[in-house]
């Protein structure tokens, strides 16, 4: 079967991934609280990795550790690392709806990033997009530049990141498969948490009132019988979602179903009015309407001119 032939079934597993994400987020948002940021990030991540080492050893497939790009592999990881920390920081004092619409200005990163270190061709057409796509994030930001709050930023610092790291895998994935690149990311993620532990576990620098940065800082392990279900449910559904992604993209074209990822934003409104009873303001609503307009026009233009930069790589 064609992928054109499974670009439904690709569309439905994206859709099933987005809203398994928007999950995830709505937990990390429920559970902030009660377990230090890098607590759970490491029991996420080593849940993730446990589930995605089973499938691998299930499906006979030869779990390879070595990368042909050492030093970028090195670069992704951080970048991907903290490019996430910043996220769900973001999540202590922002809405889903918003911090989601923000990280969706990773395609315009991406498309900069481009032109300088792939050294591909974009247009004016899609300059003025990108442009389009940032004033989106303005309006979403809506900032008082007399006394602006520079953490609402973080969605906008987490899609730098991540489109630093989806440039370098598209380097990369010429000779490292993307089984590999997901251990990358795992183990990387493994360790720099417990260098957090190792310097920052016992909440010896949790001196602050402010609870972003209590998440931050806080002592690990402080109420695991509470937390920790909660952080292996996010691991098991984390895994499930890039199950759901990574069959999108496996079975049907990347530049159709990658479309489908801006339903991530969807479903944040639905789960963030559900479980927290937050309304984006109709302001909120402009500012993602033109970063969505302006995305899937880079994805069409991409299209025009054969030139996947963009829409070849899923967002999470």
């Amino acid at each position: 079967m064609t992928q054109s032939q499974n670009n439904p079934r690709g569309i439905v597993f994206i859709l099933l991934g987005m809203a398994t994400f928007s999950i995830q987020d709505a937990l990390i948002k429920f559970i902030y609280e009660d377990v230090a940021l890098y607590e759970l990030y490491f029991g996420r991540t080593l849940v993730a990795c446990i589930l995605l080492i089973i499938y691998l050893k299930t499906t006979n497939q030869k779990i390879n550790l070595k990368s042909h790009y050492p030093f970028l592999t090195i670069l992704r990881v951080i970048c991907f690392f903290f490019g996430f920390s910043f996220f769900y920081i973001s999540l202590t004092y922002m809405s889903l709806a918003m911090a989601n619409a923000l990280f969706f200005s990773s395609p315009f990163f991406i498309s900069i990033l481009a032109t300088i270190f792939l050294k591909e061709k974009v247009g004016i057409r899609r300059w003025i997009a990108i442009f389009a796509g940032f004033f989106g994030v303005y309006i979403v930001l809506n900032p008082d530049f007399n006394d602006f709050d520079y953490m609402k930023l973080a969605p906008v610092a987490c899609a730098l990141c991540y489109a630093i790291s989806m440039t370098i895998t598209k380097v990369t994935s010429d000779k490292d498969n993307v089984y590999t690149q997901m251990l990358h990311l795992y183990f990387g993620a493994l360790l720099i948490s417990i260098l957090f532990f190792i310097f920052t576990g016992k909440g010896q620098f949790n001196n602050f009132s402010d609870e972003t940065f209590q998440f931050i800082f806080r002592e690990w392990f402080t109420n695991p019988s509470y937390a920790w279900p909660f952080i292996i449910a996010m691991g098991c559904i984390g895994a499930f979602a890039f199950y759901f992604v990574f069959n999108a993209y496996s079975i049907a074209s990347p530049s159709v179903v990658s479309l489908y990822e801006y339903s991530l934003i969807i479903w944040s409104i639905i789960t963030g009015y559900l479980l927290f009873d937050n309304i984006p303001t109709v302001r909120t609503f402009i500012g993602v309407s033109i970063i969505i307009g302006a995305g899937v026009y880079i994805y069409f233009r991409e299209r025009v001119k054969d030139q996947l930069i963009v829409t070849d790589t899923p967002n999470r």
